[in-house]
């Protein structure tokens, strides 16, 4: 019967599994001749009190005692079943294909952008040449837009589904194994692609289709049920059942579904801007001073208050990264950040933003449902003008924000395009200066030394979330005003994040099944 341990080690170098086992050991647990092997169910860092240690629960298998299969998903081919469209390939719609191949159905992808390695040459060409491709950006291509971030895969949404598969099948396409147990996983943006390449070759060799560059126009209905979709280019194509995984930057895909009258509703959402350390100042107040600790990853935080009664928080920290340009048309500047899985760029990046309800953008409610959508498009244009009509973005030290000073210099910063300085605390929205001034200064409370001359701001973070949602029935994850549609994922406003995303997609797949067995 295998044993489980709670252990408790400093950070170090060298061969963890070999320093588990020598600790284990020495506390006697283990004889020192035992052949053994250890499978470390959780790892977490704590950076209290002063003193860098790695929590760890290990599961440990004496010789010849029987392990765990290894996880191994069971796919249908379908090369021969009826098809079951899904527009858009980011984490809902990959997954929800993948759930879909299991349950014997074959899934048919729609992308409006390019597969991911004709993807980077376009992302790049946003920094090099400051030219934004409208279906193929940060946010819009094969992956969708968390391909080309951190690849973080923390969720808070355990209760919604097996969040625990998700990363399996990660794992089993080629994602690092460690996202199994560290508290905080993340794959980065250099190992991405391929685990997203692997995933498409799963759903091609099972029978499943791609179609690239193939933009969601138009929807048919009659009497309230989907008869079919339109796509550019494609045309029509008559189907019952059409799964809407198109992510949270897609505005047009909000625009024709407003004109079809599916019904949405707004939802909070989030915006603010992006602030830039060094890392090695966020790794000082991390980790209480102490310099060149082996085997310490880059020092991460998450940072949660309020102003008044509004939220101001972190949003997507990247450890040892970099801010990028996630435009997703020309004539708007959008930041964001990513990491690479070994997270060593000298810097430290994280949205700073703050809740946006309806009650702070009256200026722009003639747009009724879209008047969240409208407020955000608003801003991203403002901050391109702001930077020079290109893609270098305003930026401002975080110090002159607080104390309304006009930028006169600014600190070196990883954000490719370059930078322009402006004074960001006199064109945002005042309400939104006011709450992220109030969270900087709290911020500073919990984190000495987060206010500095070397801390940078660099707007705008904009596209946190979803500013609508796509109403479904709870029960059959069909749409309310059009049944057989099934919006699905973060740009339906039902997740916030990969796993989320992922999780929805595969719950989405199930519905699906159902309403497709009933005949």
């Amino acid at each position: 019967m295998p044993r489980e341990f709670d252990l408790t080690l400093p950070p170090a170098g060298g061969d963890e599994k070999e320093a588990i086992l020598s600790a284990l050991r020495s506390r006697g647990e283990l004889s020192p001749e035992s052949d053994t092997f250890v499978q470390i169910l959780k790892k977490s860092l704590d950076a209290r009190r002063g003193t860098l240690r790695w929590h760890y629960r290990l599961r440990v298998f004496a010789a010849g005692e029987e392990r765990q299969q290894p996880f191994r998903p069971g796919y249908y081919d379908v090369h021969r079943a009826e098809p079951v469209y899904i527009a858009g390939t980011g984490p809902a719609g990959l997954f929800c294909a993948l759930r879909l191949l299991e349950l014997g159905r074959k899934p048919v992808l729609l992308e409006r952008g390019k597969e991911v390695g004709l993807r980077k040459r376009d992302v790049a060409a946003i920094s090099r040449e400051h030219r934004v491709d409208p279906d193929s950006n940060y946010c819009f291509g094969e992956g969708g837009a968390g391909t080309f971030s951190d690849g973080k895969l923390y969720t808070r949404s355990k209760k919604r589904g097996d969040t625990g598969k998700i990363l399996q099948t990660l794992v089993w396409h080629g994602a690092p194994p460690e996202i199994l147990y560290e508290s905080h996983p993340h794959i980065g943006t250099d190992r991405l692609p391929g685990v997203i390449k692997k995933i498409r070759n799963t759903i091609l060799e099972h029978g499943g289709e791609f179609h690239y560059q193939t933009r969601l126009t138009g929807l048919m209905s009659v009497a309230g049920r989907l008869t079919g979709f339109i796509t550019e280019p494609g045309g029509k194509m008559n189907t019952h059942c059409l799964v809407l995984a198109t992510g949270h930057s897609a505005r047009d895909v909000y625009e024709l579904l407003a004109r079809e009258g599916i019904r949405l509703e707004m939802k909070g959402f989030a915006m603010g801007v992006r602030v830039e350390h060094p890392q090695e100042l966020i790794n000082r107040i991390q980790y209480h001073g102490i310099k060149n600790i082996p085997g310490a990853p880059a020092a991460t935080y998450r940072l949660a208050t309020r102003a008044g009664k509004f939220g101001v928080y972190s949003f997507c920290m990247c450890p040892g990264g970099f801010i990028v340009p996630s435009a997703t048309s020309p004539g708007e500047v959008v930041v964001n950040g990513m990491s690479s899985w070994r997270r060593n760029s000298p810097y430290a990046n994280a949205g700073i933003v703050t809740e946006i309800t309806e009650e702070d953008i009256p200026a722009v409610s003639r747009h009724g449902v879209l008047a969240g959508m409208k407020f955000q498009e608003n801003m991203e244009k403002q901050a391109w003008l702001e930077g020079g009509k290109t893609q270098q973005a305003p930026a401002q030290k975080l110090t002159d924000f607080l104390e309304n000073k006009r930028p006169a210099s600014l600190p070196p910063c990883s954000y490719f395009p370059g930078l322009q300085p402006s004074p960001l605390h006199e064109w945002l929205p005042p309400f939104m200066v006011e709450r992220l001034k109030q969270g900087f200064r709290l911020f500073d409370e919990k984190m000495r030394g987060f206010i500095t001359g070397e801390a940078l701001l660099v707007g705008v973070e904009s596209r946190t979330s979803s500013p609508l949602r796509v109403v479904r029935d709870a029960r059959n994850h069909t749409s309310v005003s059009c049944e057989g549609l099934f919006p699905c994922g973060e740009g339906a406003g039902y997740a916030g994040g990969i796993v989320s995303s992922a999780v929805d997609g595969q719950n989405t797949a199930d519905k699906v099944h159902a309403w497709l067995s009933r005949g």
